[in-house]
């Protein structure tokens, strides 16, 4: 894994033909040249249509794949389960491993797209972004890597990265808290402990047999897994 300067962005890292990023909207115009220079040919947008329609919009000569990853939420049926269930958590890391494993589970078709859509991408490097690059980039990023090979424990190391590059902006989001309730539940939504992903993949490859049965059990053909796999090995 490296970390790449992009002027703008706070949490970008290559994981090998793979970028990990924060909102690449937050991107200057140097940091658009070195998104442009660093040979990327797709973007994959993880965020919600209402946090995609939040960001002003702006020309850029690389196809974007907007998926959101955890469905839509005009209903409130997810800040209302999820906040009762971070509400009711001891600890960060208790909320995240429950969490991730509920977005993996009922998302397993989004999580096809996005493979798919990585399968497919044009030649040059991919970039996976949400608005932090923590949660829903690092499920993506980690079911990638285990799919290229790395070991559980490498693959968590570079997820709790996440949480040091993330920390200032982490602590001014913080502060805007309404409420205690809503104090609470930020802080809670800021750490990024290696255990949490790591006991995340022991469960599902526990459930499943691999994260490449996970994927296969979501529809993504052999065919794509193949490319993935090659992609990631380039």
């Amino acid at each position: 894994m490296t970390a790449l300067e992009w002027e703008g962005c706070v949490n970008v890292r290559d994981v090998g033909g793979l970028v990990r990023a924060d909102n690449i909207r937050r991107l200057s115009d140097d940091g658009w040249r070195s998104l442009l220079e660093h040979g990327v040919s797709r973007v994959v947008d993880l965020r919600f249509p209402e946090e995609v329609a939040e960001d002003p919009p702006r020309d850029v000569p690389i196809e974007v794949v907007h998926i959101s990853l955890l469905g839509d939420r005009r209903t409130g049926e997810f800040e209302a389960e999820f906040g009762a269930a971070i509400d009711r958590s001891e600890s960060a890391e208790e909320y995240l491993v429950w969490s991730y494993l509920e977005f993996l589970e009922r998302g397993r078709g989004r999580f096809r797209r996005v493979f798919e859509a990585i399968a497919d991408a044009p030649p040059g490097t991919v970039v996976i972004h949400c608005v932090g690059g923590k949660d829903r980039t690092g499920l993506v990023v980690a079911l990638a890597l285990r799919l290229a090979g790395l070991g559980i424990d490498a693959v968590a190391a570079d997820y709790a990265l996440t949480e040091a590059n993330l920390r200032s902006r982490h602590a001014e989001w913080i502060e805007l808290a309404p409420d205690g309730v809503e104090r609470r539940r930020r802080e809670l939504l800021g750490p990024a402990p290696a255990s949490a992903m790591e006991r995340v993949l022991v469960e599902l490859e526990a459930r499943y047999g691999s994260a490449e049965d996970y994927l296969r059990s979501a529809g993504l053909s052999e065919g794509d897994l193949a490319r993935v796999r090659a992609r990631l090995a380039a």
